[in-house]
Protein backbone atom coordinates (compact mmCIF):
# COMPACT_ATOMS: atom_id res chain seq x y z
CA UNK A 1 0.00 0.00 0.00
CA UNK A 2 3.14 1.60 1.03
CA UNK A 3 4.42 1.25 -2.43
CA UNK A 4 1.15 1.94 -4.70
CA UNK A 5 1.22 5.56 -2.56
CA UNK A 6 4.61 6.61 -3.07
CA UNK A 7 4.14 5.56 -7.10
CA UNK A 8 1.11 7.90 -6.76
CA UNK A 9 2.74 10.54 -5.49
CA UNK A 10 5.55 10.45 -8.00
CA UNK A 11 3.09 10.64 -10.53
CA UNK A 12 1.14 14.17 -9.20
CA UNK A 13 5.03 15.33 -8.40
CA UNK A 14 6.27 15.37 -11.66
CA UNK A 15 3.81 18.26 -13.13
CA UNK A 16 4.58 20.29 -9.75
CA UNK A 17 8.26 20.18 -10.12
CA UNK A 18 8.43 20.98 -14.13
CA UNK A 19 6.15 24.22 -13.19
CA UNK A 20 8.32 25.06 -10.62
CA UNK A 21 11.64 24.17 -12.55
CA UNK A 22 9.89 26.45 -15.48
CA UNK A 23 9.12 29.49 -12.97
CA UNK A 24 12.69 29.21 -11.24
CA UNK A 25 14.16 29.24 -14.77
CA UNK A 26 11.80 32.16 -15.97
CA UNK A 27 12.62 34.02 -12.82
CA UNK A 28 16.64 34.00 -13.54
CA UNK A 29 16.63 33.44 -16.99
CA UNK A 30 19.37 35.97 -18.43
CA UNK A 31 17.97 38.75 -19.93
CA UNK A 32 19.21 39.73 -23.30
CA UNK A 33 19.35 43.22 -24.64
CA UNK A 34 19.37 44.72 -28.20
CA UNK A 35 21.23 47.93 -29.17
CA UNK A 36 21.65 49.18 -32.52
CA UNK A 37 24.47 51.71 -33.31
CA UNK A 38 26.63 52.78 -36.32
CA UNK A 39 29.28 50.85 -37.09
CA UNK A 40 32.32 53.63 -36.04
CA UNK A 41 30.71 53.41 -32.18
CA UNK A 42 29.65 49.47 -32.28
CA UNK A 43 33.30 49.54 -33.13
CA UNK A 44 34.43 52.01 -30.10
CA UNK A 45 32.11 50.33 -27.61
CA UNK A 46 33.26 46.67 -28.15
CA UNK A 47 35.48 46.38 -24.77
CA UNK A 48 32.70 48.35 -22.49
CA UNK A 49 30.61 45.40 -23.75
CA UNK A 50 32.79 42.78 -23.07
CA UNK A 51 33.20 44.53 -19.75
CA UNK A 52 29.64 45.02 -18.71
CA UNK A 53 28.87 41.30 -19.74
CA UNK A 54 31.27 39.58 -17.82
CA UNK A 55 30.14 41.90 -14.31
CA UNK A 56 26.33 40.97 -15.61
CA UNK A 57 27.18 37.43 -16.55
CA UNK A 58 23.97 35.06 -15.70
CA UNK A 59 21.95 37.98 -15.39
CA UNK A 60 22.16 40.16 -18.54
CA UNK A 61 23.86 39.92 -21.98
CA UNK A 62 24.40 43.20 -23.89
CA UNK A 63 24.63 42.29 -27.76
CA UNK A 64 25.28 45.62 -30.15
CA UNK A 65 24.27 45.16 -33.75
CA UNK A 66 26.55 46.90 -36.21
CA UNK A 67 24.44 49.58 -38.57
CA UNK A 68 25.82 51.66 -41.87
CA UNK A 69 28.48 54.26 -41.12
CA UNK A 70 26.77 56.64 -42.88
CA UNK A 71 24.50 58.32 -40.62
CA UNK A 72 21.65 59.09 -43.56
CA UNK A 73 21.90 55.92 -43.77
CA UNK A 74 21.72 54.76 -40.08
CA UNK A 75 18.73 56.62 -39.83
CA UNK A 76 17.05 55.06 -42.50
CA UNK A 77 17.69 51.45 -41.45
CA UNK A 78 16.32 52.28 -37.95
CA UNK A 79 12.87 53.61 -39.39
CA UNK A 80 12.57 51.21 -41.31
CA UNK A 81 12.71 48.35 -38.34
CA UNK A 82 10.68 50.99 -36.55
CA UNK A 83 8.06 51.08 -39.26
CA UNK A 84 7.59 47.70 -39.88
CA UNK A 85 6.71 46.87 -35.83
CA UNK A 86 8.22 45.20 -33.37
CA UNK A 87 11.98 45.76 -33.98
CA UNK A 88 14.89 43.59 -32.99
CA UNK A 89 16.77 46.34 -30.97
CA UNK A 90 15.82 47.35 -27.79
CA UNK A 91 17.75 50.78 -27.61
CA UNK A 92 19.08 52.76 -30.56
CA UNK A 93 22.20 55.13 -30.79
CA UNK A 94 20.22 58.21 -31.91
CA UNK A 95 21.62 61.46 -33.53
CA UNK A 96 20.55 64.89 -31.49
CA UNK A 97 18.63 65.94 -34.70
CA UNK A 98 16.37 62.61 -35.06
CA UNK A 99 15.42 62.67 -31.23
CA UNK A 100 11.97 65.22 -31.98
CA UNK A 101 10.73 62.78 -35.18
CA UNK A 102 11.26 59.47 -33.52
CA UNK A 103 9.79 60.94 -30.60
CA UNK A 104 6.55 62.40 -32.43
CA UNK A 105 6.31 58.96 -34.03
CA UNK A 106 5.87 57.09 -30.25
CA UNK A 107 8.70 55.15 -31.15
CA UNK A 108 10.42 55.95 -27.78
CA UNK A 109 9.79 55.30 -24.24
CA UNK A 110 10.15 58.19 -21.75
CA UNK A 111 13.20 57.72 -19.60
CA UNK A 112 12.27 60.32 -16.65
CA UNK A 113 11.34 57.34 -14.33
CA UNK A 114 15.05 55.89 -15.17
CA UNK A 115 17.47 59.43 -14.78
CA UNK A 116 16.52 62.27 -12.42
CA UNK A 117 17.40 65.94 -12.38
CA UNK A 118 20.36 65.49 -10.69
CA UNK A 119 21.49 62.44 -13.03
CA UNK A 120 21.32 65.31 -15.52
CA UNK A 121 22.88 68.34 -13.53
CA UNK A 122 25.99 66.15 -13.75
CA UNK A 123 26.67 66.50 -17.69
CA UNK A 124 27.97 69.47 -19.29
CA UNK A 125 25.76 72.48 -20.18
CA UNK A 126 26.29 71.37 -23.91
CA UNK A 127 25.27 67.60 -23.56
CA UNK A 128 22.43 68.24 -21.33
CA UNK A 129 20.53 69.84 -24.47
CA UNK A 130 18.87 67.96 -27.15
CA UNK A 131 17.78 65.19 -25.17
CA UNK A 132 14.20 65.84 -24.72
CA UNK A 133 10.86 66.38 -26.67
CA UNK A 134 8.00 68.34 -24.99
CA UNK A 135 9.60 67.90 -21.90
CA UNK A 136 9.74 64.30 -21.35
CA UNK A 137 13.79 62.93 -21.36
CA UNK A 138 13.94 60.12 -24.79
CA UNK A 139 17.80 60.01 -24.52
CA UNK A 140 20.72 59.81 -22.79
CA UNK A 141 23.90 61.43 -24.12
CA UNK A 142 26.47 59.29 -25.19
CA UNK A 143 28.99 62.11 -26.35
CA UNK A 144 28.90 65.66 -26.74
CA UNK A 145 29.83 67.15 -29.89
CA UNK A 146 29.84 70.58 -30.94
CA UNK A 147 31.25 72.79 -34.04
CA UNK A 148 34.51 74.45 -33.16
CA UNK A 149 37.27 77.09 -35.05
CA UNK A 150 40.35 75.95 -35.37
CA UNK A 151 43.68 78.20 -35.83
CA UNK A 152 47.05 77.87 -36.36
CA UNK A 153 49.02 79.22 -33.48
CA UNK A 154 52.29 79.49 -35.15
CA UNK A 155 50.42 82.24 -38.26
CA UNK A 156 48.56 84.18 -35.56
CA UNK A 157 48.90 85.18 -32.23
CA UNK A 158 45.10 84.69 -31.35
CA UNK A 159 42.07 84.10 -33.21
CA UNK A 160 39.90 86.42 -34.57
CA UNK A 161 36.74 87.03 -32.70
CA UNK A 162 34.72 89.41 -35.72
CA UNK A 163 33.53 88.16 -39.26
CA UNK A 164 35.41 90.76 -40.66
CA UNK A 165 38.80 90.06 -38.74
CA UNK A 166 38.87 86.44 -40.11
CA UNK A 167 37.72 87.78 -43.34
CA UNK A 168 40.96 90.25 -43.12
CA UNK A 169 43.66 87.60 -41.49
CA UNK A 170 42.72 85.07 -44.20
CA UNK A 171 43.20 87.77 -47.02
CA UNK A 172 46.47 89.08 -45.04
CA UNK A 173 48.40 85.36 -44.71
CA UNK A 174 47.12 84.42 -48.02
CA UNK A 175 49.18 87.61 -49.52
CA UNK A 176 52.13 87.09 -47.47
CA UNK A 177 52.15 83.29 -48.79
CA UNK A 178 51.88 81.93 -45.74
CA UNK A 179 49.15 79.46 -46.54
CA UNK A 180 47.95 78.50 -49.99
CA UNK A 181 44.24 79.54 -48.41
CA UNK A 182 42.76 81.16 -45.35
CA UNK A 183 39.41 79.76 -44.20
CA UNK A 184 38.18 76.00 -44.84
CA UNK A 185 34.58 74.82 -43.47
CA UNK A 186 31.87 72.74 -44.96
CA UNK A 187 30.34 74.50 -47.75
CA UNK A 188 28.65 71.38 -49.75
CA UNK A 189 24.71 70.90 -49.98
CA UNK A 190 25.04 68.59 -47.48
CA UNK A 191 23.89 68.55 -43.37
CA UNK A 192 27.50 70.21 -42.56
CA UNK A 193 26.47 73.28 -44.28
CA UNK A 194 23.22 73.90 -42.39
CA UNK A 195 25.52 73.24 -38.92
CA UNK A 196 27.76 76.15 -40.00
CA UNK A 197 24.98 78.26 -41.35
CA UNK A 198 23.37 77.85 -38.06
CA UNK A 199 26.59 79.52 -36.21
CA UNK A 200 27.25 82.15 -38.62
CA UNK A 201 23.28 83.24 -38.63
CA UNK A 202 23.49 83.42 -34.76
CA UNK A 203 27.06 84.75 -35.13
CA UNK A 204 25.13 88.34 -36.91
CA UNK A 205 22.57 88.51 -35.09
CA UNK A 206 19.64 86.05 -36.51
CA UNK A 207 18.06 83.28 -36.53
CA UNK A 208 16.92 79.90 -38.71
CA UNK A 209 13.57 79.83 -36.75
CA UNK A 210 12.05 82.65 -34.61
CA UNK A 211 10.73 82.30 -30.89
CA UNK A 212 7.23 81.46 -32.37
CA UNK A 213 8.87 78.43 -34.48
CA UNK A 214 8.49 80.48 -37.44
CA UNK A 215 11.50 80.72 -39.93
CA UNK A 216 12.88 84.35 -40.20
CA UNK A 217 15.35 83.99 -42.96
CA UNK A 218 14.50 86.98 -44.31
CA UNK A 219 15.79 89.20 -41.43
CA UNK A 220 18.61 91.44 -42.73
CA UNK A 221 20.45 90.16 -40.00
CA UNK A 222 20.14 86.80 -41.62
CA UNK A 223 21.17 89.11 -45.31
CA UNK A 224 24.32 90.07 -44.06
CA UNK A 225 25.67 86.66 -43.03
CA UNK A 226 24.75 84.64 -46.25
CA UNK A 227 26.46 87.50 -47.90
CA UNK A 228 29.70 86.88 -45.42
CA UNK A 229 29.58 83.49 -46.73
CA UNK A 230 29.70 84.43 -50.37
CA UNK A 231 32.36 86.71 -49.65
CA UNK A 232 33.98 84.48 -48.11
CA UNK A 233 34.92 82.75 -51.61
CA UNK A 234 34.29 85.34 -53.80
CA UNK A 235 37.28 87.23 -52.08
CA UNK A 236 39.31 84.17 -52.25
CA UNK A 237 39.79 84.28 -48.25
CA UNK A 238 37.97 80.84 -48.95
CA UNK A 239 38.84 78.35 -51.82
CA UNK A 240 35.90 78.13 -54.75
CA UNK A 241 36.35 74.32 -53.99
CA UNK A 242 34.95 74.55 -50.88
CA UNK A 243 31.25 74.60 -51.77
CA UNK A 244 32.14 71.00 -52.28
CA UNK A 245 34.30 70.36 -48.78
CA UNK A 246 32.56 68.05 -46.08
CA UNK A 247 33.95 67.93 -42.98
CA UNK A 248 37.01 65.49 -44.40
CA UNK A 249 38.12 67.84 -47.08
CA UNK A 250 38.34 70.71 -44.88
CA UNK A 251 40.29 68.55 -42.45
CA UNK A 252 42.88 67.46 -45.45
CA UNK A 253 43.37 70.80 -46.63
CA UNK A 254 43.94 72.12 -42.80
CA UNK A 255 45.58 69.32 -41.53
CA UNK A 256 48.09 69.17 -44.69
CA UNK A 257 49.29 72.85 -43.70
CA UNK A 258 47.44 74.50 -47.03
CA UNK A 259 44.97 76.80 -44.60
CA UNK A 260 45.05 78.85 -41.76
CA UNK A 261 41.43 78.15 -40.17
CA UNK A 262 38.96 75.85 -40.07
CA UNK A 263 35.50 75.12 -39.17
CA UNK A 264 35.40 71.50 -37.69
CA UNK A 265 34.07 69.29 -35.18
CA UNK A 266 36.09 67.70 -32.17
CA UNK A 267 37.17 64.81 -33.35
CA UNK A 268 39.37 66.81 -35.77
CA UNK A 269 41.56 67.74 -32.62
CA UNK A 270 43.36 63.82 -32.32
CA UNK A 271 43.84 63.88 -36.28
CA UNK A 272 45.88 67.32 -36.02
CA UNK A 273 48.06 65.62 -33.47
CA UNK A 274 48.98 62.55 -35.30
CA UNK A 275 52.91 62.32 -36.76
CA UNK A 276 51.38 62.73 -40.65
CA UNK A 277 49.99 66.15 -39.90
CA UNK A 278 52.06 69.35 -40.77
CA UNK A 279 50.34 71.29 -38.08
CA UNK A 280 50.67 68.82 -35.14
CA UNK A 281 51.24 71.27 -31.96
CA UNK A 282 50.40 74.06 -33.54
CA UNK A 283 46.72 74.32 -33.44
CA UNK A 284 43.73 76.21 -31.10
CA UNK A 285 40.27 75.63 -30.79
CA UNK A 286 37.59 78.42 -30.30
CA UNK A 287 34.02 79.28 -31.47
CA UNK A 288 32.97 80.51 -34.64
CA UNK A 289 33.68 84.36 -34.53
CA UNK A 290 30.43 86.90 -33.94
CA UNK A 291 29.82 90.36 -34.45
CA UNK A 292 30.47 92.99 -31.98
CA UNK A 293 28.03 92.64 -29.46
CA UNK A 294 26.89 89.66 -30.42
CA UNK A 295 27.32 86.26 -28.59
CA UNK A 296 29.45 83.76 -30.35
CA UNK A 297 27.43 79.94 -30.65
CA UNK A 298 28.53 75.97 -31.17
CA UNK A 299 26.37 74.29 -33.31
CA UNK A 300 25.35 70.99 -30.91
CA UNK A 301 26.35 67.54 -32.32
CA UNK A 302 26.01 64.58 -30.27
CA UNK A 303 24.85 61.12 -30.04
CA UNK A 304 22.70 59.57 -27.60
CA UNK A 305 20.99 56.65 -26.25
CA UNK A 306 17.38 55.88 -26.44
CA UNK A 307 14.66 53.34 -25.38
CA UNK A 308 12.54 51.70 -27.65
CA UNK A 309 8.71 51.60 -27.07
CA UNK A 310 7.91 48.12 -26.10
CA UNK A 311 11.91 47.25 -24.78
CA UNK A 312 11.78 43.41 -23.59
CA UNK A 313 13.20 44.08 -20.24
CA UNK A 314 13.31 48.33 -19.65
CA UNK A 315 15.47 47.86 -16.12
CA UNK A 316 17.99 45.92 -17.97
CA UNK A 317 18.43 48.25 -21.17
CA UNK A 318 18.50 51.23 -18.93
CA UNK A 319 21.25 49.44 -16.94
CA UNK A 320 23.14 48.91 -20.38
CA UNK A 321 22.36 52.66 -21.08
CA UNK A 322 23.95 54.08 -17.81
CA UNK A 323 26.87 51.63 -18.25
CA UNK A 324 27.93 52.73 -21.36
CA UNK A 325 27.88 56.07 -20.44
CA UNK A 326 29.18 56.46 -16.65
CA UNK A 327 32.38 58.59 -16.00
CA UNK A 328 34.42 55.79 -16.62
CA UNK A 329 33.33 54.12 -19.92
CA UNK A 330 33.20 57.80 -21.01
CA UNK A 331 37.25 58.49 -19.98
CA UNK A 332 37.79 55.28 -21.40
CA UNK A 333 36.33 56.01 -24.81
CA UNK A 334 37.89 59.50 -24.87
CA UNK A 335 41.43 58.23 -23.95
CA UNK A 336 41.23 55.62 -26.80
CA UNK A 337 38.72 57.12 -29.14
CA UNK A 338 38.48 60.63 -28.60
CA UNK A 339 35.14 60.63 -28.00
CA UNK A 340 34.20 63.93 -26.17
CA UNK A 341 32.93 63.53 -22.68
CA UNK A 342 29.13 64.54 -21.53
CA UNK A 343 30.09 64.29 -17.93
CA UNK A 344 31.13 68.01 -17.10
CA UNK A 345 33.44 66.60 -14.03
CA UNK A 346 35.76 65.08 -16.76
CA UNK A 347 36.67 68.46 -17.89
CA UNK A 348 38.60 68.63 -14.83
CA UNK A 349 40.04 65.42 -14.37
CA UNK A 350 43.74 65.57 -14.24
CA UNK A 351 44.64 62.63 -16.02
CA UNK A 352 42.61 63.60 -19.18
CA UNK A 353 44.26 66.78 -19.08
CA UNK A 354 47.30 65.24 -19.56
CA UNK A 355 46.84 64.35 -22.19
CA UNK A 356 44.11 66.72 -23.79
CA UNK A 357 45.09 70.32 -22.96
CA UNK A 358 42.27 71.54 -25.57
CA UNK A 359 39.66 69.98 -22.71
CA UNK A 360 39.14 73.43 -21.07
CA UNK A 361 38.49 75.85 -24.81
CA UNK A 362 36.38 72.40 -25.58
CA UNK A 363 34.00 72.86 -22.53
CA UNK A 364 33.85 76.63 -23.32
CA UNK A 365 32.62 75.53 -25.94
CA UNK A 366 30.19 72.76 -24.88
CA UNK A 367 28.71 76.19 -22.93
CA UNK A 368 28.08 77.98 -25.75
CA UNK A 369 26.16 74.87 -27.59
CA UNK A 370 23.30 75.63 -29.98
CA UNK A 371 20.81 73.20 -30.69
CA UNK A 372 19.66 73.28 -34.50
CA UNK A 373 15.52 73.26 -34.60
CA UNK A 374 13.90 71.09 -32.57
CA UNK A 375 11.16 70.06 -34.98
CA UNK A 376 10.20 66.32 -35.92
CA UNK A 377 10.42 68.05 -39.69
CA UNK A 378 13.97 68.70 -39.52
CA UNK A 379 15.16 67.22 -41.97
CA UNK A 380 12.89 69.19 -44.92
CA UNK A 381 13.76 72.20 -43.35
CA UNK A 382 17.66 71.81 -43.39
CA UNK A 383 17.15 70.25 -47.14
CA UNK A 384 15.37 73.23 -48.23
CA UNK A 385 18.25 75.98 -46.56
CA UNK A 386 20.93 73.90 -48.09
CA UNK A 387 19.51 74.08 -51.55
CA UNK A 388 19.41 77.77 -51.30
CA UNK A 389 22.59 78.79 -49.85
CA UNK A 390 24.47 76.24 -51.99
CA UNK A 391 22.48 78.33 -54.51
CA UNK A 392 24.03 81.37 -53.50
CA UNK A 393 27.63 80.15 -52.54
CA UNK A 394 27.98 78.86 -56.48
CA UNK A 395 26.96 81.68 -57.80
CA UNK A 396 23.55 80.46 -59.43
CA UNK A 397 21.13 83.10 -57.26
CA UNK A 398 21.63 85.90 -55.09
CA UNK A 399 21.30 86.08 -51.19
CA UNK A 400 18.30 87.40 -51.66
CA UNK A 401 16.28 85.63 -54.01
CA UNK A 402 17.60 82.56 -52.05
CA UNK A 403 16.11 83.37 -48.72
CA UNK A 404 13.12 84.66 -50.07
CA UNK A 405 12.67 81.08 -51.28
CA UNK A 406 14.02 79.40 -47.98
CA UNK A 407 11.81 81.74 -46.25
CA UNK A 408 8.09 80.62 -48.15
CA UNK A 409 9.40 76.43 -48.31
CA UNK A 410 9.99 76.26 -44.99
CA UNK A 411 7.16 77.97 -43.91
CA UNK A 412 5.04 75.92 -46.06
CA UNK A 413 7.01 72.80 -44.80
CA UNK A 414 5.87 73.86 -40.99
CA UNK A 415 2.28 74.85 -41.83
CA UNK A 416 1.41 71.88 -43.51
CA UNK A 417 2.36 70.02 -40.56
CA UNK A 418 0.25 72.32 -38.25
CA UNK A 419 3.52 74.46 -37.16
CA UNK A 420 6.73 73.33 -36.20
Amino acid sequence: MRRRLRWWWSLLSLPLLTVATLAWSAAHAVEQVTLLMPAPFAESTAPLVRQFNEQHRGRIELNVSSGPRDTEAMSDLAISSLILGAPPYDALLIDVTWLPKYAAAGWLEPLDGFFSAEDEQTLIRGARQGNRYQDHLFRWPFNADVGLLYWRTDLMEAPPQTPNELLGISRQLIADNAVKTGFVWQGRQYEGLSCDALEIFRGFGGRWLGSDGQPALTSANVQRAVDWMETLIRTGASPRAVTNYAETESLQAFKAGDAALMRNWPYAWAELQKPDSAVRGRIGITTMVAEPGQTPVATLGSWGLSMLKGARHPDATVEAIRYLTEAEAQKQRFIAQGYTPTVEALYRDPELLAVAPQLPQLAQALELATPRPPTPLYAQISDVLQRQLSGVLTGNQSSEEALKRAQTSTSTILQSAGGA
